[in-house]
Order: structure tokens, then C-alpha cells, then sequence
């Protein structure tokens, strides 16, 4: 059985797997950081191109192989498992939480307080800001102050945003464009934003954030030690200590021939699912529930967001096409006075050519050709569309959680995980005035311009998933510490989103590299600085 010793063992190859990785490398450049990837590198970016037009030609999925067949899971939004994770192919948006995210219950009565104050967290938002280079402008609300400013200026928003901009803020709410990881000049070794307008798809220039370029830049130098197909399956524990000392697993090579490491610090960097999955298949006589678990709340309170959606079809006339990735964001509702009924989400704004494109045959079926295809094409484009969406604060139950399905196994027989998301009592009561407030909201942006809702629709799923392995300052009420640090074993972090106790109410990427950020300041501290 290969042996691999290292300082530092991150399992998982995701963003803030590659944030924590580049962030060490500089705390501490005598430390041997390996990363361990269960899914496969694609180091290929001169072929994005090629990728994007294959997607758009023929809706071809741009990320081959960036997956493992046998290693899904059930109530999991994404089967991406490949060296940058999901922000391969991420939309780049870079939202905050506000402090309210950090003080529901003792605000509001409501869910948990993250262990955390919102300046200490706050600084580690800029350094996320930093490192991602994201592009963005100071809120319209007073609220949202930033002690440093975005690290780029904002995206210039089309003309359609701008007709959408003045739209909006008619209704009395305030937007600002979307702050996102995206370059508008080259940084970091990627291109200039060319408004390939795939963002959430692939990235030919490079300007949205991918952690595929930071692996590189890391592993060139030789300051990591990047092990991808190799997937982690158990934690080891010291025979009389509570201390890991190995983790193992099976390169995809070599199903046959374990592969060992062995580390002084672990870090498990594996997402919100598979986080919690290693932790519970690595149980033990001594941990017969799974390591760091005393509390039995590993894969408890998984969280995330719902959303609403709307398409508004309004008066004034945009020209759908132009930079159709990005949009606009009103913080509005992010803060609920006390003494009001608790509801929070944030607002967005996208252009839309739903019910504009050309079409071959009207509803009743007949066939447009020629003049007829044009006639009928130009009869659909006045005024324009809008595609609305809110993404709503909802609190996590206990039984919301990741379990261990026996009768699904990959080939190692490791049982395979289910997602089931519940919401707490709290949630589930206000429910229906939510859904309400939400509509009604959409209904008065919509009426600003003569316009009317033409459809909703609501998601069948959490977005920007996270929690499993909750952070907390009880060893009996969470999983670690507010660095990510497990309370049962003091070499053994969990970093990202799985440690969020509540998913907030807009995107969550850029809170969990923040968080990410911050335990890298405390893992460091285990190693002496060169001198």
C-alpha cells in the first residue's frame, strides 16, 4: 500500500479547497500541503472555446467525465466531482450575507447564531473579494457598509439593465448590479471578461473565477502536491488518541491497491454532501456513529435556500441578447424589523427573451415560414421581458440531513448518501404569508411599467446548499468550533459549507470562501513560520 506523508492533507479539490491551498502556501511555504480529488483534473482551458460552441450548437454538457458513476448521491443538486467542483462552472456571483445571517435567534427568536461577529467576518469577506478579484459596487443601502471597497470596479450594465435599473427602482426598492468573480481586465493569470455571456457554463477567457487556475499556479512552483482520482473513503484514528493520523483510499487506477495518507493536520474541504459522508463511513468502535460526531449531528441541518421565480412582460423595450449572465440585486428585504412578521430574501432582475425568440409554429400548430415566420417573430418583440427570482431565508430541522442509503453502494461497497431537506416549525408557519409578501412584490415591480406577471414557479430544491457539520461554540449543540476545527479530534477540520448552521437568502459561494479564509489563519497557527 503506497504511503504518502505530508503537513497538511485537504480532502476535496473544490474552491475552498483551492482558496485554502493557495492561502497556506503563503502562511506557511514550509508546510507539504497535499490535496486529495476523488474526480479527475481538466487542465484544458485552450479548448473552452471549442466547449462553449458545442454547448451552444447542440447543449452539450461542456464538462466531460466530471463526474464518477458510481459515486452519487441522493437530493444532491449537482454529480460534478472533478478538480475545481462546482465553481468549474459556477455563475461567478459574489453576494454577501448581512449580519442578520449571523443573529436569528438572537434577533429574531429564530434557528441559531453562528458563532461569529459580523466584523471579524467581515474581513475575511474582503480578503475573499481579493483573491476572486470580484467586480462589484457599493450597496445602495447604508446597511451593507464594507470596510474596504471591491478590489475591481462594477460591471458595466448593458443598456438592458439600465432600462431594467430605472424600472425597478420605480416599485421603491434600490439595485445595484451584481458584484461576481469576474475579470474585467487580467488578473491572476486569466483573461479580460469577452461577454462570452456562459458564465454558468464555461468560461473560455477565464475572467470568471475557476479553481482550476489556482491548482496550476499552485502546483507549478511545487508548493502542493495535487493527487486527483483518488477517493478518500475513511478517516483513521490513533489507537489510544482521539487524533486522526490517516486517511484512505483507492486511486481510480488501482481499485485493487489502497493508497494511504498520513498527515499532521486533516482538512476536510469536500462540499456540503460529501463532508459529512466521510465522516460517518469513517466510524469506529470508539466512534461508532462516526468520527466527530459525539453530538450526533454530522449530516443534521442541512441548509440551503428556497426560490420564487417570476417572468414580468412590461412596457418599456429592451433587446434581449446583451450580457444576458448578468443582473441586478436589491437588499431590500435582507433586514425584517423585529416587531414585523420574519421574512427575508433578496430580489433579482435579469433581461429575458421568454415567449421573444422565433419559432416554427404558432400554439395551435401551425407551420411559420417566410414572411409569416417574421411577421409573427416582430409581433412578439415589443416591450420586454423580465425574469424575476427571490431567494428566501428558510431554517433547517434537525431531521433535515444526510444519511447513509445501504442499498445504494459504489464499488468499494461504501454506502451512497440522501439528501432529505425539512424545515423547522418556525418556517413552515410563515410559509404561506412569505410566498404571499414574495408575489406581491414581484406584482408591484411589474405594474411599474404598465406590466403584468406572466408566469411563477417555485424551486424543487435548495439552492447553494450547505451545513452537516454545523460550527458552534457546545460541542453538544454542533459538529466545530467557528474555524472548522471538529470538537472530538483536534487535528481534524471541516471547512466551507458544510460548518454554515443557515443558508441566508442570497448566494452563498463567496460566504463559504470567507469562512474558508479564516480557518486558514487558524490551521496555520499549527505550524511554525519560517524564520
Amino acid at each position: 500500500m503506497p504511503v504518502h506523508e505530508t503537513d497538511i492533507c485537504i480532502i476535496g479539490g473544490g474552491i475552498t479547497s483551492a482558496m485554502l491551498a493557495q492561502k497556506l502556501s503563503e502562511l506557511r511555504s514550509g508546510a507539504h500541503v497535499t490535496v486529495v480529488e476523488a474526480g479527475r483534473s481538466i487542465f484544458d482551458t485552450q479548448n473552452r472555446g471549442r466547449y462553449r460552441e458545442r454547448a451552444n450548437d447542440y447543449g452539450e454538457h461542456p464538462w466531460h467525465d466530471d463526474y464518477i458513476e458510481d459515486q452519487q448521491a441522493a437530493g444532491i443538486i449537482s454529480m460534478t466531482m472533478a478538480v475545481g467542483g462546482l465553481a468549474l462552472h459556477w455563475g461567478g456571483a459574489c453576494n454577501r450575507f448581512s449580519e442578520e445571517d449571523l443573529r436569528l435567534e438572537s434577533m429574531y427568536g429564530l434557528a441559531y447564531d453562528w458563532p461569529i461577529e459580523w466584523q471579524d467576518l467581515e474581513r475575511y469577506y474582503c480578503e475573499a473579494e481579493r483573491r476572486l478579484n470580484v467586480s462589484g459596487e457599493p450597496s445602495a443601502y447604508a446597511a451593507d457598509r464594507r470596510s474596504q471597497p471591491y478590489p475591481q470596479g462594477p460591471i458595466p450594465l448593458s443598456y438592458n439593465l439600465q432600462i431594467l435599473k430605472a424600472w425597478a427602482e420605480k416599485s421603491g426598492l434600490k439595485f445595484d448590479g451584481l458584484p461576481m468573480a469576474r475579470n474585467l481586465t487580467p488578473f491572476g493569470g486569466r483573461g479580460a471578461c469577452c461577454v462570452y455571456d456562459t458564465c454558468g457554463e464555461v468560461c473560455p477567457s477565464g475572467a470568471r473565477y475557476s479553481p482550476d487556475f489556482t491548482f496550476r499556479q499552485l502546483m507549478e512552483p511545487k508548493k502542493i502536491v495535487l493527487h486527483d482520482r483518488t477517493l478518500v473513503r475513511r478517516l483513521v484514528l490513533d489507537d489510544r488518541r482521539p487524533t486522526v493520523v490517516a486517511a484512505q483510499g483507492f486511486h481510480q487506477d488501482r481499485p485493487t491497491d489502497p493508497v494511504e495518507y498520513r498527515a499532521k493536520t486533516f482538512v476536510i474541504a469536500s462540499g456540503y454532501c460529501w463532508s459529512s459522508h466521510l465522516l460517518l463511513l469513517s466510524s469506529n468502535s470508539r466512534f461508532p456513529n462516526g468520527l466527530a460526531n459525539s453530538s450526533g449531528l454530522v449530516g443534521r441541518y442541512m441548509n440551503g435556500h428556497r426560490f420564487i421565480s417570476a417572468t414580468a412582460n412590461i412596457d418599456d423595450q429592451t433587446f434581449p441578447g446583451q450580457n444576458m449572465t448578468h443582473s441586478l440585486i436589491s437588499r431590500e428585504y435582507f433586514r425584517c424589523p423585529a416587531d414585523k412578521p420574519f421574512v427575508r430574501h433578496d430580489t433579482r432582475v435579469w433581461e429575458s427573451s421568454a415567449g421573444r425568440d422565433p419559432r416554427l409554429r404558432t400554439p395551435e400548430g401551425k407551420l411559420l415560414l417566410g414572411d409569416e415566420l417574421m411577421a409573427d417573430w416582430r409581433s412578439r418583440t415589443k416591450g420586454s421581458s423580465v425574469r424575476l427570482r427571490a431567494y428566501i431565508d428558510v431554517h433547517p430541522s434537525a431531521d433535515s440531513r444526510l444519511t447513509l442509503d445501504g442499498s445504494k453502494k459504489n464499488r468499494y461497497g461504501d454506502p451512497m448518501p440522501t439528501i432529505e431537506h425539512h424545515f423547522d416549525e418556525a418556517t413552515l408557519a410563515r410559509e404561506a404569508a412569505t410566498k404571499v409578501h414574495v408575489l406581491n412584490v414581484f406584482g408591484t415591480l411589474a405594474r411599474a411599467s404598465n406590466g403584468r406577471i406572466a408566469g411563477t414557479s417555485e424551486g424543487d430544491y435548495l439552492d447553494h446548499p450547505g451545513g452537516g457539520c454545523r460550527m458552534g461554540s457546545d460541542p453538544a449543540t454542533s459538529v466545530c468550533d467557528s474555524f472548522g476545527r471538529t470538537h472530538d479530534h483536534a487535528n481534524l477540520f471541516v471547512v466551507g459549507a458544510p460548518t454554515t448552521p443557515t443558508g441566508g437568502c442570497t448566494n452563498g459561494t463567496l460566504t463559504f470562501v470567507a469562512l474558508t479564509l479564516r480557518s486558514a489563519d487558524e490551521i496555520a497557527r499549527g505550524f511554525p513560520a519560517r524564520r
